[in-house]
């Protein structure tokens, strides 16, 4: 028998809203202030959404159950199998010497960490978004920050905070390829839309990441390789959506915006050189770090270097089709195995004002697409890397265990993170919450990319966010006579300032920064941040239904 979601259990819109916002609030409250531990914090979290699920809005319990066993299973892979594999390769890097080697020719370019977080957080990370998302580009960019001689805690900040601007056209653009799937929209035009709303958050992300750091002083020192750094990647971000598609976007603004700002810092230095710890200097006065041979660099690069094109070629579709072997000779029942979550597919259904349909039924099919995966992509370049940096077999299978062994605690955090907001979307308190926003009226074109915001922070994806989101938002806009691609669209570009702030993307920093523990810390530093960028572009997108309609395609 199907259930089918009540987004009002007590006939109070008010209350049924502050029920179902119970476990987000439980979670984040125990995580920020009451300085409990991350797995406790996501157990309570869990604990408090299965019993909403079950006790008020009247879920079937072994239902509720098998969602959050689905929940947690996708927790572990296929996003702990990015961190796992994202982490080993960062640990054989430091086991061989080459992150050591890699930090100088960073400081070679500029010894400033304000310049350094624009080269790794910003840049590279963009093109780890496009080429892998899933929490990579944030597991990545934090391990080398703490490499270059940032303070863990501020490394994980700073990847947090990096990573909004390029996350709508993140893994080869699919989260606008959803949006448009779920909405009916077309493709193209989302991409050109979102094009022309996060440009501007490309040049503005730079900069905030500097203020963050060192301060109104520290920007008006380096504003030159802030525009260079956000400029470079918003032209291409905008040329890319509008003209080419969104698959490529945050792939080719990433190297555009870290080779345009490399060669930028061989001509341009600050007159004052920043670092956290030393504070303030005079560039023409400190000391360089002895540099290494050109071919010493390059071999010390090279594994990651070999990760970005492993991840490039993982994410084309003709690629990705034969590792899940859609095309070739690859049985898919081996390399994409498909298992039905048993009491959960096909017995819930979303209703109006949900879902166009009048009763849309739920899918819940767990897909072990083990050979595509991004994390299989960072392990191929990791056992690549062994040989490389001449670690021996025996020692890389030491690190590989330590690592695993390391990570045990925060994928078991994921696992119940992801745990919780599987009960929350198939229980539909999710929709409760976004439909609180609805009432928004002429002001909905501004909660439209709170809702989205909101999408991200429950998901910790932008891609689920769209999926769970996208019709409601479709519907809503046909009803208070607003553009339905602007309204769609902002549910992806709002999405992204959720980013930094969902409880999945937190572990992840924390993980990759040895930050344990600190979980609560990291989401108090980021939460104002990731508000204030997620209402700049709700006045964006509110503008853009008014005076600057004619930005819309």
């Amino acid at each position: 028998m199907v259930w089918s979601h009540v987004y009002d259990p007590f006939g109070s819109p008010l209350l049924s809203t502050l029920v179902a916002a119970l476990p987000l609030m439980v979670l984040l409250g125990l995580l920020a202030f009451a300085g409990w531990s991350a797995p406790r914090a996501a157990a309570a979290g869990l604990a408090t959404a299965l019993g909403i699920a079950v006790g008020v809005v009247g879920m079937p319990a072994d239902a509720a159950l098998a969602a959050a066993v689905y929940g947690a299973a996708f927790g572990l892979f296929p996003i702990g199998w990015i961190i796992v594999t994202a982490m080993f390769l960062y640990r054989l890097s430091v086991e061989a010497g080459a992150l050591d080697v890699m930090k100088r020719s960073v400081i070679g370019l500029s010894a400033d960490h304000r310049l350094q977080a624009l080269l790794i957080a910003f840049s590279f990370g963009a093109f780890l978004e496009g080429v892998a998302g899933f929490g990579a580009p944030v597991a990545i960019s934090a391990a080398l920050l703490v490499g270059a001689g940032f303070p863990a805690l501020e490394a994980a900040c700073l990847a947090l905070l990096a990573n909004t601007a390029p996350v709508a056209f993140g893994g080869l653009g699919t989260p606008i390829v959803t949006l448009a799937k779920v909405t009916g929209l077309d493709e193209q035009a989302i991409s050109a839309m979102a094009g022309r709303q996060l440009p501007f958050f490309s040049l503005l992300v730079p900069a905030w990441m500097v203020v963050a750091m060192a301060g109104w002083r520290g920007l008006a020192g380096v504003w030159p390789a802030v525009l260079v750094c956000g400029a470079s990647f918003a032209g291409v971000q905008f040329a890319m959506a509008n003209f080419a598609g969104a698959a490529l976007v945050d792939v080719v603004g990433g190297v555009a915006s870290l080779v345009t700002l490399a060669l930028f810092l061989r001509y341009w230095h600050p007159r004052e050189t920043w670092r956290h710890g030393d504070g303030w200097s005079p560039a023409a006065t400190r000391t360089d770090p002895p540099s290494d041979p050109a071919g010493r660099v390059a071999w010390a690069w090279a594994p990651w270097a070999a990760l970005s094109a492993v991840m490039f070629l993982w994410g084309l579709p003709a690629a990705k089709a034969v590792l899940e072997g859609r095309v070739g000779p690859l049985a898919a029942g081996v390399v994409a195995p498909e298992f039905p979550v048993p009491q959960l597919d096909g017995r819930v259904a979303k209703v109006p004002p949900a879902t166009r349909e009048p009763r849309e039924i739920e899918r819940a099919v767990y897909r072990l697409n083990w050979l595509s995966a991004a994390g299989t992509g960072i392990l191929a370049s990791a056992l690549l890397a062994v040989p490389w940096l001449g670690i021996p077999r025996r020692r890389a299978w030491r690190i590989w265990w330590g690592n695993l062994a390391a990570l045990a605690p925060s994928l078991a955090t994921i696992a119940a993170m992801l745990a919780l907001a599987f009960v929350t979307r198939y229980s539909g308190t999710d929709v409760t919450l976004g439909l609180a926003l609805t009432w928004s009226g002429a002001f909905y074109p501004f909660c439209a990319a709170l809702l989205g915001w909101l999408g991200v922070a429950l998901t910790g994806s932008d891609t689920s966010s769209n999926a769970m989101f996208g019709s409601l938002q479709r519907v809503t806009a046909e009803q208070l006579g607003l553009d339905p691609l602007l309204i769609c669209t902002a549910n992806s570009t709002g999405g992204v300032m959720g980013k930094m702030i969902d409880a999945q993307s937190i572990v992840v920093s924390a993980t990759a920064t040895g930050t344990h523990r600190q979980e609560g810390a990291i989401l108090r530093r980021v939460f104002p941040h990731s508000l204030a960028l997620a209402a700049l572009m709700g006045l964006l997108v509110w503008l853009q239904s008014g005076p600057l309609a004619w930005m819309v395609p």
